[in-house]
């Protein structure tokens, strides 16, 4: 059975662990049609539109029309 042959250091310890808790920023893509922060390869989430035409209809809100 293998054995370590050293105690292993907090500091390697942690850096080991840490890798796991690493958390990469979520890029943000201006949207073609209407210029608003969008995730990539998704529709817009403010105006429905996908590589230059509308795939999403947006729902009207009763309220803020009147």
């Amino acid at each position: 059975m293998a054995v370590p042959k050293r105690k292993t250091t907090p500091n390697k310890r942690n850096m080991r662990r840490a890798n796991h808790d690493k958390v990469t920023p979520v890029q943000l893509v201006p949207c073609d049609h209407c210029s608003a922060p969008t995730l990539p390869h998704r529709a817009c989430s403010s105006c429905g539109h996908y590589k230059g035409r509308k795939v999403v209809s947006q729902k009207v809100d009763a309220a803020s029309e009147s």
